[in-house]
């Protein structure tokens, strides 16, 4: 299959299924579920049990990025005090937004409106049966809706569990779950709208993004550099060490985080044929390149290479091919993932410091800043010229200046509507506990319970 056979964007569909289809048939109108033009329904729509099933074990393994991958990545990364507080958040956060997404959150990414947003039309999956049929990137070949919905559903759970990462450790539970509430409405929607619907502001410019590189980690960066700046600095930070409680599990939670990546970027080809393997490829060879180019960096820097830096390098090499997973060749990818993870040693051991906000656990040094580089990359690892399958009508700096375009209007939109959200949030129930409460750590004090007793 090559690019150019993407089909009509029927069903929304994923990033790149979007966005190539606006550049191969910008003239098509989108179809969803039974709603076929007559041209559509010429074709005989087949429904492969081996697709459908690879979109299955897709959807479950970005839940097991999520629970429990993110859960002890990110629960290694603070102190003890802090373990299940970190675990607690990302779970209920997962939980609740996967609810919301049944509720209306499917039908207002997924379904006419506007440029911006969607409408309610499939708000608690009205429409959407075991006989409703989402289009894939090849004319004729569908896959159940359910799974479809289901596979998205995993990535709006983890986005907003990603952003905790950034204010870790002084976050009241109460707040995190009414932000993640509120900003996963006025900011995730819109943008996966703009960006992976037929009739999104980002798609009709042609944007790239294979499987989230807007949507989920410049998204989930930008919310996390807002929220650490507005509620402050960590009690003690600068003055105190704290350093990971459980490295291991850091590093076990991280490989968990790389094992589920594959239905991440793999899936997001929702069919199991070449293009499939290409991604697949490149999630092995892009995450292998940032760990080795962290590792060397740090190495260089420092002395020493770290396992938290090599862990730092995996993520960051993730992030960074996942716009660009099918639509980069491997060389390509691999350059890609060893440049973004330089950038962003640099950025969580020098301007971090340099500029002096707490991003506790790095979520806009790598998920941030990995985003952007691997979205502007986007635009040119998909060249033919450097080992790239290639779009219609290419030509490399239009297409970086479209995916600059891109990244600049997730940042302003994400920015200044997750800033508001911080102020509501904190004036209905406060963002941040005393520091008492802080320091004795927020598992015996939002939860009741700790994570190890001695």
């Amino acid at each position: 299959m090559t690019m150019k056979k993407w089909i009509r964007a029927g069903l929304p569909v994923l990033a790149t299924t979007a966005l190539v289809a606006a550049a191969a048939f910008a003239q098509d109108a989108p179809q969803v579920g039974a709603e076929a033009t007559a041209e559509a329904a010429a074709v005989v729509a087949t429904v492969d049990k081996g697709d459908t099933t690879w979109m299955m074990l897709s959807t479950i393994l970005v839940l097991f990025m999520t629970v429990p991958g993110l859960a002890l990545f990110y629960g290694g990364l603070v102190r003890a005090k802090n373990m299940l507080s970190v675990l607690m958040q990302v779970t209920v956060i997962a939980a609740v937004m996967m609810l919301l997404w049944v509720f209306y959150g499917y039908s207002l990414t997924f379904t006419s409106g506007n440029a911006f947003i969607g409408g309610f039309e499939k708000a608690f999956l009205a429409g959407v049966t075991t006989e409703s049929l989402a289009d894939t990137f090849s004319k004729g070949v569908k896959i159940p809706e359910y799974v479809f919905m289901a596979f998205q559903m995993t990535f709006s759970a983890i986005t907003p569990a990603l952003i905790i990462g950034a204010f870790a450790e002084r976050f009241k539970f109460s707040a995190i779950m009414l932000f993640c509430i509120l900003w996963v409405t006025f900011v995730y929607y819109p943008v996966a709208h703009m960006v992976w619907f037929s009739e999104g502001y980002l798609f009709g410019l042609g944007a790239l993004d294979f499987a989230g590189g807007t949507v989920v980690h410049i998204n989930a960066g930008i919310a996390g550099l807002i929220g650490c700046i507005i509620v402050g600095k960590r009690t003690g930070y600068g003055k105190e060490l704290m350093p990971p409680h459980s490295l291991p599990f850091a590093m076990v939670g991280a490989s968990v985080l790389w094992v589920g990546w594959f239905g991440f970027n793999a899936g997001s080809n929702l069919e199991a044929n070449a293009g499939t393997t290409l991604a697949l490829v490149n999630t092995f060879v892009a995450t292998a390149g940032a760990i080795v180019g962290w590792t060397l960096i740090e190495w260089l820097a420092k002395g020493k290479p770290s396992m938290l830096g090599a862990i730092s390098g995996m993520v960051a090499g993730l992030v960074a091919i996942t716009p660009a997973a099918g639509l980069s060749g491997p060389i390509g990818a691999i350059v890609l993932g060893f440049v973004a993870s330089i950038v962003c040693f640099f950025f969580v051991t020098t301007v971090k410091n340099a500029l002096g906000y707490d991003d506790s656990l790095d979520v806009f040094g790598v998920h941030g800043v990995g985003g952007i580089i691997g979205a502007i990359g986007t635009g040119i690892v998909v060249s033919p010229s450097l080992g790239g399958p290639g779009i219609a009508d290419y030509e490399m700096g239009h297409q970086v200046w479209v995916q600059v375009q891109a990244v600049a209007t997730t940042i302003v939109w994400c920015g200044v509507i997750s800033a508001i959200l911080y102020f509501i949030v904190n004036v209905i129930v406060g963002l941040r506990p005393s520091v008492e409460k802080e320091r004795e750590g927020l598992d015996i004090v939002e939860h009741g319970e700790r994570a190890y007793h001695s």
